[in-house]
């Protein structure tokens, strides 16, 4: 019986003209199950230009006996350099890079008025005296001589001109008394006309009457404000301390102020720390110098000012202000209508 039955399992599952094979062919091929090995798809396809397809080569499928086929590629050769090469690389390593540490110091200088103008150069007087002001002991060169003024009156004598450091100097400082003319223009009683009241009654002389009694007294150009320092910003208030220089020579220094709410308004602040300096220099000169005398103070406001009640014009509140009695309250405020 068990004969009969491998004898049926044995026979073909369709007629002999089926393509099917009995299972006695699959049993008697080999099973394969190693991988290819490495290298065997190493192998290029092979281009054939003549052809108008191209065909690849196969795997090889390699057995246990089978080896993977040797690729021998050529040895590489060293690299070489050409003496164009060498040559190039010679001068790179011979050729100093230059270091600038400060870049000013590679700027090329500017032109002279010797380059620009040989012949106003020969026109420009050189200053013979060799004392500068730093003690160096060395000529100053024409171009200079000029841009200081060249001489000591200002017209180009030849005279060499000491350079004066304003911001510390005291060049000039009482070493001669003004004319009586001049004098008698600073010293000129006030105008009441020109006098003004604040609110808190405090009097006092518009900034602009101080510059013109000083070009009165010494022309547009005769006196100038020097500062002594830098603008020092504290949290609602600038100040900065400047001199009066008249005629080239220092007359007063005073520090002034000026109060600022935002910092778009630091600049304008400024401006009013520079003239409040101003006032406070032409004290020493004697100009408005009423206005710090108390007699003079009483008796201007019992003459000319009064205490009035005001009304805020946005929010109504009331107070009392000082004020001339020839003119109305500053804005905002205007004055309390009297009711019957």
């Amino acid at each position: 019986m068990r004969s009969q039955a491998l004898q049926a399992a044995c026979r073909p599952l369709r007629s002999p003209s089926s393509t099917l094979q009995p299972l006695t062919a699959f049993q008697s091929r080999p099973i394969t199950t190693s991988r290819p090995a490495f290298g065997a798809y190493t192998s290029k396809p092979s281009y054939n230009n003549n052809a108008s397809t191209t065909t690849a080569k196969k795997p090889v499928t390699s057995s246990s006996s089978s080896t993977a086929p040797k690729i021998n590629a050529p040895a590489a050769k060293p690299y070489a350099p050409s003496q164009q090469q060498q040559a190039s690389a010679i001068d790179i390593e011979e050729t100093p890079i230059p270091v600038v540490l400060d870049p000013q110091a590679a700027q090329v200088p500017g032109a002279t008025i010797e380059d620009v103008d040989p012949e106003l150069a020969a026109q420009i007087p050189t200053p013979t005296n060799s004392n500068t002001s730093n003690g160096a002991g060395k000529n100053k060169g024409a171009f200079t001589a000029a841009l200081t003024g060249g001489g000591g009156n200002g017209k180009g004598n030849g005279a060499a001109q000491q350079t004066i450091d304003w911001s510390s100097s005291y060049h000039g400082l009482s070493t001669e008394a003004f004319s009586p003319e001049v004098a008698k223009i600073l010293m000129q009683p006030l105008d009441p006309l020109d006098v003004e009241v604040k609110p808190d009654g405090i009097i006092y002389l518009p900034e602009i009457k101080y510059r013109r009694i000083l070009n009165q007294a010494f022309g547009p150009g005769g006196w100038g404000l020097a500062p002594r320092g830098e603008l020092v910003v504290g949290e609602k208030v600038v100040t900065r301390e400047y001199a009066l220089i008249v005629g080239g020579r220092f007359v007063a220094q005073a520090r002034g102020e000026c109060q600022y709410f935002s910092e778009e308004t630091i600049p304008t602040a400024g401006e009013g720390c520079k003239s409040n300096a101003l006032l406070r220099c032409c004290k020493d000169l004697g100009i408005a110098s009423e206005l710090w005398d108390p007699r003079f103070i009483r008796e201007f406001k019992k003459k000319y000012a009064h205490e009035i009640w005001v009304e805020h014009i946005v929010n109504k509140k009331r107070r009392q202000v000082w004020c001339r009695k020839d003119a109305d309250p500053w804005y905002p405020y205007q004055i309390v209508k009297k009711t019957a």
